[in-house]
């Protein structure tokens, strides 16, 4: 990948600014995951699926966070008017009857909402999950790993609208090659935990570019 091509993964296309904010973030803190609506067997793909994606970043899972309990929270639901209904999570999420109110609106099926630390270091992720038509036929499995993916970096909001995260190889739905390169590199412990420098990118795609070398 370019530098241009990593940089437009991370910069958010609503933004005010002229060329869009610029922010790539990885966690800080190991993941605790938690899922709501769902059956034990979806449950254990789900978990699977972001166990694989965490431990191809180098990074850590826990059973419990100290500060929040859990840190990854994914909603699966058949309408957005339930999300409201759900004791507590207004006190989270404060403005989640108007965000749910807009989603609707725009005939949304998925979203999600992250919480950054002092440092810029992802604190937590809100994943939600309205399941569609399109979202129910996806396979459990192919829509677990395209959410794992996603709630490890701060991608941008039209990162994956052309081109979705995950790609068939042989059978067998993975990331797209460039997209786990990515997220490796994103989690080199050299690199900051969060960058709001579009240079960043050029370390990335560095990274990338050696990977690719030595392959």
């Amino acid at each position: 990948m370019t530098p241009d091509q990593v940089q437009a993964l991370f910069t958010r296309a609503d933004s005010t600014s002229a060329g869009g904010d610029f922010l790539c973030a990885r966690w800080g803190r190991p993941i605790v995951p938690v899922v709501f609506g769902v059956d034990e067997a979806t449950l254990a793909t789900i978990k699977g699926a972001i166990e694989a994606v965490v431990a191809l970043a180098g990074h850590r899972m826990a059973e419990t966070d100290p500060e929040l309990g859990a840190n990854l929270m994914v909603f699966f639901f058949r309408d957005w008017a339930e999300l409201p209904e759900v004791p507590n999570l207004d006190r989270l999420l404060p403005d989640l009857g108007p965000l749910c109110a807009r989603l609707e609106a725009q005939g949304a099926n998925q979203y999600r909402v992250f919480r950054f630390d002092p440092d810029g270091a992802i604190r937590a992720v809100f994943v939600f999950l309205r399941m569609d038509r399109d979202l129910a036929a996806m396979p459990a499995a192919d829509l677990a790993l395209a959410q794992a993916a996603g709630v490890m970096l701060s991608w941008g909001d039209g990162a994956f609208a052309a081109r979705p995260p995950l790609a068939r190889m042989g059978g067998t739905v993975v990331l797209r090659p460039e997209i786990a390169g990515l997220i490796r590199a994103a989690y080199d412990p050299v690199l900051p935990a969060a960058s709001r420098d579009p240079a960043h990118a050029l370390r990335l795609a560095a990274r990338l570019g050696q990977a690719g070398a030595g392959a």
